[in-house]
């Protein structure tokens, strides 16, 4: 029993700690609010389709800078036509997670964030009536939004969820061995949520922020936005940076036991958006603000964009962690 380990031994035994020590937990159900988390997946799925489609249309040169229109049409248009596609991954999602709720579930997928977006735009509209600017728009145009709402993006998500709760659930290359979830050793600083959070979305952030400014600039200083192409390179660096900086992180934090890493996976990335609205923050000084109207429209419309590319960003880093989780855990021999 005393004797010295072989080098082949020390190796073995080093392999057998870290990540692959959490193998029965890792593909464990997100807590807390599994469903919460479905349904925060299925609307960036639905966000991050509607980026890409419109950023490809106008970078291929479709929709005309000048016609500031048809951008806004194409958006909203591909927003509520991608609905089927937030119905169906939130819904096979919750299925994988053993959620039996589907319908309550779709119900926040085709409510939640479509139904922020309009309280938010019909009280600034209501506002702005009140002080007679020529940016309210008109009540045909607010009722044709409710129409496309509930006449295609609800019914289309509800279509799409009936389709993912039919599939099967995803699979996963691990099964949960352990009833009883797996003592987490405690954590360095440097590996806990909020150090890690703090810390993910800076560099997608440094990957887009100059483009930023530009894009401000042409919604809140009527310049005209020409570079589309630009715009589409920035986003794919975006996306990558996304899922590296999640995928490290996320191997650091299994290599330290912790199993946690489907929220911490979303909110990484997500953290993207903080970056962004405090920017947006800065830039703002930049409009000299003179009514208090000014500040209610700027920083509620910057809210509801931040929570957009929180969605997104934050669903990429999910969608990179789970390729790269399934594809490590996949690779061990598990007796």
């Amino acid at each position: 029993y005393n004797r010295v380990l072989t080098e082949e031994e020390k190796n073995e035994e080093r392999e057998e700690s870290g990540w692959k020590l959490v193998h029965g937990d890792v593909f464990r159900a997100p807590t807390p609010a599994p469903m919460m988390f479905a349904v925060f997946i299925g609307t960036g799925l639905q966000l991050l389709c509607m980026a890409v489609i419109t950023i490809g249309f106008a970078a291929v040169g479709f929709l005309s800078p000048a016609n500031r229109g048809s951008l806004v049409i194409a958006v909203l248009v591909l927003y509520v036509m991608m609905g089927a596609v937030a119905g169906y991954s939130s819904a096979r999602l919750y299925k994988t997670f053993k959620g039996k709720e589907w319908q309550k579930c779709t119900m926040y997928t085709a409510f939640l964030f479509p139904g922020i977006c309009f309280l938010v735009f019909v009280g600034f509209n209501i506002i702005l009536s009140f002080y007679h600017s020529t940016a309210a728009i008109p009540m045909l145009s607010l009722v044709a939004l409710v129409a496309l709402w509930f006449g295609i993006s609800v019914p289309l998500i509800f279509l799409g969820a009936f389709f993912g709760y039919k599939q099967e659930p995803m699979k996963y290359p691990t099964k949960q061995l352990n009833v009883i979830p797996k003592h987490i050793p405690e954590q360095p600083w440097y590996l806990g949520t909020t150090f890690t959070v703090l810390v993910g979305g800076i560099l997608p952030f440094g990957a887009c922020f100059v483009e930023f400014f530009f894009i401000l600039s042409s919604m809140w200083m009527n310049q005209y936005y020409y570079v589309f192409g630009f715009t589409a390179l920035v986003f794919v660096i975006l996306i990558v940076t996304c899922a590296e900086i999640t995928v490290v992180l996320c191997y650091f934090q299994l290599c330290s036991e912790d199993y946690h890493w489907w929220w911490r996976s979303f909110l990484t990335s997500g953290s993207t958006a903080m970056y962004v609205f405090i920017y947006s923050m800065i830039y703002f000084w930049r409009l000299e603000p003179v009514l208090w109207v000014t500040y209610l429209l700027y920083f509620g419309y910057m809210f509801m964009l931040s929570i957009s590319i929180f969605l997104v960003t934050g669903t990429v880093g999910f969608l990179s962690c789970l390729w790269f989780t399934k594809k490590i855990y996949g690779s061990i021999k598990v007796d």
